[in-house]
């Protein structure tokens, strides 16, 4: 293929996005975007960066797909940015080689090493601590470590979504790269037997089962407290969140461990200058603190502060274990939670 038949290719295939012509789309003062991060969330940041670059941004919504769509497209891929939740998406996007270097200072300027690629293929721009929701009425402790939902005290009082979910197979990917494989082993089949039911339903239907007093301490993300204890639309939500509160695991030790949502460039971005123009904005005090505001994520900018009703929930103290580390032990880490028959609950 020419390289004017590619072009002309990719044209056609980011207009098929952009619902405009085909010549239109690769333009100077674009840059284009495949989103796993719902619209509610990332069409202000969007706005805000077009308003304050002339840049507008074009950008594609899906819940899944979007990086097999990247490996399929190849060269004539569209997409310059893609916006992602979960390190193993990111790290794995590099692993694929569907990503290039970010390139703004930015990058090192802004974010601490932990929270970025090594080599800049990909940017965390805000984390999601994996947390203890705890019943108000049915737990006075205000500290917890990972290895006390182990012990014997607590059983048939955990509950939390199916282990083979991304959010535990991280938690559990982050004990197996702090301690070892024999020690998380034990750990996972003690917390597997504390379990008040087999893990069913999603991080909110955990704290609900803490009102109905089903369980008395869930495994669940920090930022859903702040979407239940403000939801409008389903006012019951608020009562099922002032039902708990939340401990963070380690917090006075080793840490919490944390996920990523965050961005990389796709390796055969049309318009990369502005690819990473728009990082750079995603990195900054006020892009961050939209992250922060509307989904009660905390900023990956650790200048940056958390919504005020975040910080009402306790400090953050980031486990030391590294997101690229954590993404290493990702498979041994789904391979555990299957031999051990995580997801069928209590074994006695």
């Amino acid at each position: 293929m020419t390289m004017t038949m590619r072009l002309s290719a990719a044209l056609l295939g980011a207009a098929m996005i952009a619902g405009t012509a085909g010549p239109s789309f690769a333009q100077s003062g674009e840059v284009n975007i495949y989103s796993y991060r719902e619209p509610g969330l990332i069409q202000p940041l969007l706005d805000k960066f077009s308003a304050s670059t002339g840049v507008k941004a074009t950008v594609l919504y899906a819940g899944d797909g979007l990086l097999e769509r990247v490996a399929a497209e190849g060269e004539l891929s569209p997409v310059d940015v893609v916006l992602t939740v979960d390190i193993g998406n990111l790290v794995g996007a590099r692993t694929q080689g569907l990503t290039q270097p970010i390139t703004t200072p930015a990058l090192t300027e802004r974010l601490s090493p932990e929270f970025r690629d090594a080599e800049g293929h990909w940017a965390a721009l805000s984390l999601r601590a994996r947390v203890f929701y705890v019943s108000k009425d049915r737990v006075d402790a205000t500290a917890l470590t990972y290895e006390d939902i182990a012990k014997p005290e607590w059983k048939g009082r955990l509950c939390t979504r199916p282990g083979d979910h991304a959010y535990n197979i991280g938690l559990v990917a982050n004990r197996l790269a702090a301690w070892d494989e024999d020690r998380t082993r034990t750990w996972l089949t003690a917390v597997r037997d504390n379990l008040s039911a087999p893990p069913a339903g999603n991080d909110r239907a955990q704290v609900k089962a803490i009102l109905e007093g089903s369980c008395d301490l869930a495994i669940a993300n920090t930022y859903y407290m702040g979407l239940m204890l403000t939801n409008e639309a389903e006012p019951e939500q608020k009562d099922w969140a002032a039902s708990a509160r939340i401990v963070y695991p380690d917090a006075e030790a080793d840490g919490t461990q944390v996920n990523a949502a965050g961005a990389f460039i796709a390796k055969y971005a049309p318009n990369a200058e502005n690819a990473n123009r728009l990082v750079e904005f995603l990195l900054s005090d006020e892009a961050q603190q939209l992250y922060a505001d509307a989904n009660y994520e905390y900023p990956a900018v650790t200048s940056v502060k958390p919504a005020e009703l975040t910080q009402s929930w306790g400090l953050l103290n980031p486990s030391k274990v590294s997101l690229t580390t954590t993404a290493d032990f990702r498979d041994e880490a789904a391979a555990l939670i299957d031999e051990l028959k995580f997801n069928e609950g209590a074994q006695n």
